[in-house]
């Protein structure tokens, strides 16, 4: 039947460095979705930490956010499908980090905290401008972020640890899947780790929508560059790398389009879609 989803990674792929979304790439999606095209954002972040230009995008209505720990409805305010790691797994999670020369956070119920002795570092560890920014943003500083999760009970939508180099992260990524293996362990850019419920994850978030919206597998694209979208192009029809992907994620794409900064989304679109 042709392509009639099309899941896009946000970071690294529908948006530019810049973290905005090119004409090309826009217009695009207009061109699929007048078709029926379903268009889907799958992400890292929580919903209301998307840019706002994609939020408004008025055909865009289901969402996989937080790596797939929540599928949200955006026409019916409504979440579809929830995956926490339960509080007392965050803590293990926690304990170990806070072994690590690393900065964490969490996101709980759709908003990013930090521990405020971590936010006022940021700039230690993150170097691009607009990705620091980024994470000051979108994190909440908490006097005791840890402490926070045990007192009040709360469930825990993603993890995430910042690291000063790649070397270090690809030597602790490994331990974390060796030592965690009731989570998912993946990375979004060359310097984070982010841990979810072994639940979530964006193929399981494909696969749900599917079913929801009565779409084979098949008849969907996805499109990515990190390692948290290795699940997403497994599980779609048609599995996009963007050229500045990460080597995991070539290695799972079945088609390697342009970079982010030179409309690689639209370019597969064209390519599949259109």
């Amino acid at each position: 039947m042709g392509i009639q989803m099309i899941l896009l990674d946000l970071d690294g792929t529908l948006l530019t460095s810049g973290k905005d979304l090119s004409p090309g790439n826009r217009a695009a999606l207009e061109r699929a979705a007048a078709r029926g095209v379903h268009i889907v954002p799958s992400t890292g972040r929580f919903y209301s930490g998307m840019p706002q230009v994609v939020r408004e995008l008025p055909f865009v209505r289901y969402v996989v956010s937080i790596n797939g720990a929540l599928i949200y409805d955006a026409a019916e305010d409504k979440a579809l499908r929830r995956a926490d790691i339960p509080p007392e797994d965050a803590d293990r999670l926690f304990q170990r980090m806070e072994q690590l020369p690393v900065l964490y956070d969490c996101f709980i119920d759709g908003c990013g905290c930090m521990d405020r002795r971590h936010y006022e570092r940021v700039g230690e560890f993150v170097e691009d401008p607009a990705v620091r920014r980024l994470i000051q943003d979108l994190r909440r500083p908490v006097d005791d972020l840890r402490g926070y999760v045990r007192r009040t009970g709360t469930p825990v939508q993603k993890t995430q640890m910042f690291f000063r180099t790649t070397e270090a992260r690809d030597r602790e990524m490994e331990r974390f899947i060796r030592d965690f293996p009731d989570m998912s362990v993946t990375s979004s850019v060359s310097f984070n780790i982010e841990i979810n419920a072994r639940a979530a994850s964006k193929g399981e978030g494909l696969r749900f929508l599917c079913r929801r919206l009565g779409i084979d597998p098949r008849d969907t694209m996805a499109c990515g560059d990190g390692s948290n979208d290795v699940s997403m192009l497994q599980a779609a029809g048609v599995g996009v790398a963007m050229a500045n992907a990460d080597e995991r994620l070539l290695a799972a794409a079945d088609y390697v389009t342009d970079t982010n900064d030179n409309d690689g989304v639209a370019k597969a679109v064209e390519r599949f879609c259109l």
